[in-house]
């Protein structure tokens, strides 16, 4: 199972009617990241008229959402921010929009849109990725079957993230969780059962494949 989060931290900023909306998205492993962010945004963002917040968190086993108006109209600015994380799939993701009142009232809808919209561009700027948990084996082999592993790996969607040459050939192998076990009897079959495999169990780990 792999969930759609962000890349990395993303920005963007619009101008409606004289109000500065600046958008900021990121990733957060767990609600206490989603907080420290908002905090930090509004601390660097103090003289704000607003800084409205949503965030989704959801890992497997922890699940949180979270949003605030911040002052703005109930259900005009944190709900249209967090619709914009759950309508795009996302998980694992905070959002804070500050704004800089410019002495034009927007009305309910216009501020609707301009928080839906700095919320969609910043996620935009921060990319989303698929996260996937990972498992590993280890595979040691003979070198006359090196370059059938090697592109038994690759087809079957695993990466080798670790090579040792002595004797014979040991791999790391890194795959999707739930994949390992197909992926290491095709390796039997393919080596016709010269391979030796060892499950590895490291330590909990995510990438992206």
């Amino acid at each position: 199972m792999g969930y759609r989060t962000l890349k990395g931290i993303g920005t963007a900023e619009l101008i409606i009617k004289k109000s500065v909306f600046i958008g900021y998205a990121s990733p957060a492993d767990t609600e206490e990241d989603a907080r420290a962010f908002i905090a930090k945004i509004k601390a660097h963002h103090s003289d704000a008229t607003h800084n409205v917040s949503a965030y989704l968190i959801n890992d497997g086993k922890n699940f949180a959402v979270r949003y605030d108006d911040d002052g703005e109209p109930k259900g005009s600015a944190g709900k249209p921010v967090l619709k914009v994380i759950q309508n795009k799939g996302l998980s694992n993701v905070v959002i804070v929009v500050t704004r800089y009142f410019g002495g034009i009232k927007l009305g309910y809808g216009g501020l609707v849109k301009a928080y839906s919209d700095a919320a969609s561009l910043a996620v935009e700027n921060a990319g989303i990725v698929e996260v996937y948990e990972m498992e590993h084996f280890e595979v040691t082999l003979p070198y006359s079957f090196f370059h059938t592993v090697r592109e038994t790996i690759k087809k079957a969607g695993g990466r080798v993230v670790g090579e040792n040459y002595d004797e014979v050939v040991t791999f790391t192998v890194e795959t999707r969780k739930g994949e390992a076990e197909r992926l290491m009897e095709l390796l039997r079959e393919r080596t016709m059962g010269r391979a030796r495999l060892r499950r590895l169990f490291m330590a909990p780990f995510e990438g992206n494949l």
